[in-house]
């Protein structure tokens, strides 16, 4: 077993401010809210897991299907992948089966349910210096140097993410598509399948994002690695929250997007 994994859940949080975790020699800055035009709970779910002092795993489920689906739906997944890694044997070098074992575990207890519940699903394993990513979904995975060079990005699970991808449509076409909402790969169904990444190294002042599909939808890239690529973290995380929080409450009428949703994002650094 790992005795010394050690989880901090985010489960239907509706935070003002970021919290401020350590996690694998690094700094953890968390923020999570409900969508500011809805009185329902948050339907995003998130985890930062702490395993041993150089080693951890991040993780975001942003649930799809209804208030009541949606939110079970990624607690469940969370939760899942909490087990598993803290079930997972302590000689292991690394948390892959467990977070793949988690992402299954989830996948049949979300059909089991019957009532139409699904997440999507962003993780990354922090070794050292070494990062993996996992998605199921559009939830976004983002590693940024100091300078602002995107060194992983993942490609959402969606019709539009692809068609922006292979060039067919520009960001600006993708964030004010019709089908944006549209996802093609989620946990919760017979499908779902599981994309791993390549292993990336990790500069010591690089900065790692994950977060909810309520970023990705109201911000471009652009914005997004300008706000976090340097500064204090909780700084600058809170200032991105307070950026979509105004775009997702004021449209605008030069065409920026203005999609409310609820917001997750785990940035972290390692220190």
């Amino acid at each position: 077993m790992a005795p010394d994994a050690d989880a901090h859940l985010f489960l239907a949080h509706d935070m003002t401010e970021p919290a401020r975790l350590s996690l694998a020699g690094g700094a953890v800055a968390a923020f999570t809210r409900r969508s500011p035009v809805k009185e329902s709970p948050n339907e995003d779910s998130s985890a930062v897991i702490s395993i041993a002092p150089d080693s951890g795993v991040l993780v975001v489920a942003d649930g799809v299907g209804g208030a009541r689906a949606g939110q079970q739906a990624s607690a469940i997944a969370v939760e899942a992948i909490c087990d598993a890694v803290a079930e997972s044997p302590e000689a292991r070098p690394d948390s892959r089966g467990a977070i793949l074992d988690g992402v299954e575990r989830a996948n049949r207890s979300i059909l089991e349910l019957g009532i139409g519940a699904a997440t999507t699903l962003a993780v990354v394993e922090i070794n050292g210096d070494q990062i993996r990513p996992y998605h199921v979904g559009d939830s976004t995975i983002l590693l940024v140097g100091q300078r602002g060079k995107v060194k992983l990005q993942t490609i959402p699970h969606s019709p539009v993410g692809h068609a922006l991808e292979a060039g067919v449509i520009d960001e600006h076409e993708a964030l004010n598509h019709e089908e944006r909402h549209v996802v093609s790969n989620i946990v919760g169904t017979e499908a779902m399948r599981i994309e791993v990444g390549p292993t990336v190294t990790m500069a010591a002042r690089d900065t790692l994002l994950l977060a909810s599909d309520g970023l990705a939808d109201n911000m471009t890239e652009a914005e997004i690695v300008e706000m976090i690529r340097c500064g204090r973290l909780a700084k600058r995380v809170q200032r991105l929250a307070s950026a979509v929080d105004d775009r997702m409450r004021n449209p605008s009428a030069d065409s920026r997007p203005s999609k409310p949703d609820d917001l997750t994002i785990l940035a972290f650094r390692r220190t």
